[in-house]
């Protein structure tokens, strides 16, 4: 019900700054709940578009914008979407897929809607929850499958550190063959950052 008035609320406020000119197929819309879906910046050759969404926002909550590019920025759903369709074996993607549901419908369950329309913090929360509970399974059962989230996870970060801005921006990275320095200062090998494979 508060959503309802929040929503009639909001048309009202809209109707008042736009002189009242809002289309009743606008306001029946905005009642009826729907929302702006997130844009879909690649075409899907192994998800459908709702499940590349999800994916799509869930790596961003993983990898997300900061002083350098997100995940979504440098193209990691587009390639977990072509690791799973090119690279894992019917059983691992049919394991995926049904983490994947699971996680949506756990969403649903938690806080009433798609993962995708969830508020920020909820996302966040539920992705969270989702990997600690993960890491505690596995710590449990060694020899048990990687839960869907840790499989989500570990192509996030592979895919996003072997992008050019991962690789260097984040990490360093020097074109092989490099120059080979034997012994130097720490401070001169790059101030303590990772290396990138090239």
């Amino acid at each position: 019900m508060n959503q309802l008035i929040d929503r009639r609320e909001a048309l009202r406020k809209t109707a008042l700054l736009m002189g009242a000119a809002v289309s009743a197929s606008a306001i029946a819309g905005i009642l009826n709940g729907c929302k702006a879906t997130p844009d879909l910046t690649y075409k899907p050759v192994f998800f459908s578009e709702d499940q590349a969404r999800l994916v799509s926002e869930l790596a961003e909550i993983i990898l997300p914008k900061t002083d350098t590019p997100g995940a979504k920025e440098v193209g990691v759903p587009n390639f977990i979407d072509r690791m799973l369709a090119q690279c894992y074996k019917k059983e691992d993607q049919e394991f995926f897929i049904a983490g994947l549901t699971a996680f949506e419908e756990e969403a649903k369950k938690s806080f009433g809607d798609n993962f995708i329309y969830c508020k920020p913090e909820d996302q966040i929360k539920l992705t969270t929850t989702a990997l600690q509970a993960a890491i505690q399974e596995k710590k449990e059962n060694k020899e048990a499958k990687r839960p869907f989230i840790l499989s989500a996870k570990e192509l996030t970060m592979l895919g996003y550190f072997s992008s050019e801005p991962g690789a260097t921006q984040v990490l360093q990275y020097e074109a092989v063959p490099g120059k080979y320095n034997g012994c130097i200062p720490l401070n001169e090998a790059g101030n303590g950052k990772t290396w990138a494979t090239g």
